[in-house]
């Protein structure tokens, strides 16, 4: 009998690369999305345009992680085997201009979902996107599961109520209930308001001669940046084990924006210093300086660990940039990888 998967936020980058996934170990895979005035599955084409068995098993419902009812709704109707929580408000500078609404999606979504989960009378194990921005202000180098959490943007301080209340439910309810802290994970399907696309898409522009400059701000913040496609598999390996825990999911390597911004740049023959420039509006009220994660725990239990290391990303992500642009204009379908 088939695995039935529930995912939230599955049109964003995760949850895209999560759908694929679970749909190739021959699950069926329902996905959340909001009522919206257009479309916003793009990140699915991939999906839709493949083998028809895979796009068979897909399916849509909307709803939304500020609607209880509705969520009790879909549990109660969906009756999935695993439950995984994508969703949230997740760029961190915008949860300084909306922390209200950033608390009630990414934070109290996530007791919605968890409630809604236990009053069903249903069991399914669940998964919770914790993330590395908990951390904040760094209390020890590099970050483990037991590193103390400070954080330093409504995001991070949504992210923490997140985690604890997924090991509250998972210690008062026997719940299977699993956290993934995941350090920063991009792809060419990572949204283009987040730095490292912001940089990739602009590489693209100016090499095409369509744009002049970059706007940037804290050019020497230091992230542990990994493979979003590799990390949904350290998602499904948590629920795969007999019991629930907490890991961190890292490369262990941190690397500055600098960093980035030289090997993108150099992908396509450019100087970065000719095209960028700092602009005080890109520079968060708190910011957070350095990030690196030990995913040792996941190498040890999960047997998972990274494969794409940071030049090997950051290039992958520039060359598709690039090929989505020429594909733009010469009127070619989009395909993401």
């Amino acid at each position: 009998m088939r695995k039935i998967a529930l995912i939230t936020g599955i049109t964003g980058q995760d949850g895209s690369y999560l759908a694929e996934l679970l749909l190739e170990k021959g699950y069926q895979v329902y996905g959340i999305i909001r009522r919206a005035s257009t479309f916003n599955t793009g990140r699915l084409d991939a999906i839709y345009s493949g083998p028809h068995d895979l796009s068979r098993r897909l399916f849509l419902e909307y709803g939304d992680l500020s609607d209880a009812s509705g969520l009790a709704r879909l549990i109660t109707k969906i009756k999935p085997d695993e439950v995984y929580n994508l969703a949230a408000q997740s760029h961190v500078r915008v949860s300084f201009d909306a922390p209200e609404y950033t608390t009630d999606i990414t934070a109290t979504g996530t007791v919605r979902l968890l409630e809604s989960i236990r009053q069903s009378g249903l069991n399914p194990r669940f998964y919770q996107a914790s993330s590395s921005e908990m951390f904040g202000l760094v209390q020890e180098v590099p970050q483990k599961e037991t590193t103390p959490f400070y954080p330093r943007s409504p995001y991070g301080a949504a992210k923490v109520y997140s985690h604890w209340i997924t090991v509250n439910y998972r210690e008062s309810y026997n719940m299977h209930a699993s956290n993934g802290i995941l350090f920063n994970h991009e792809s060419p399907r990572r949204g283009e308001t987040f730095v490292t696309r912001k940089i990739t898409r602009a590489v693209a522009h100016i090499k095409a001669g369509l744009q002049e400059k970059l706007f940037l701000g804290n050019l020497d913040s230091k992230r542990d940046w990994g493979y979003a496609k590799e990390y949904v598999e350290a998602m499904w390996l948590m629920l795969q084990q007999d019991k629930p825990d907490d890991y961190v999911i890292a490369t262990n390597e941190t690397h500055s924006i600098r960093e980035f911004l030289e090997i993108a740049f150099d992908r396509v023959g450019l100087d970065w210093q000719k095209y960028v420039e700092i602009d005080p509006r890109y520079f968060r009220p708190a910011e957070v300086e350095l990030l690196i994660g030990d995913a040792s725990k996941a190498k040890r239990q999960l047997n998972w660990e990274p494969k794409v290391k940071f030049k090997e990303l950051t290039e992958l992500m520039v060359d598709a940039d690039v090929k989505l642009l020429d594909d733009h204009r010469t009127g070619r379908v989009r395909v993401t990888g």
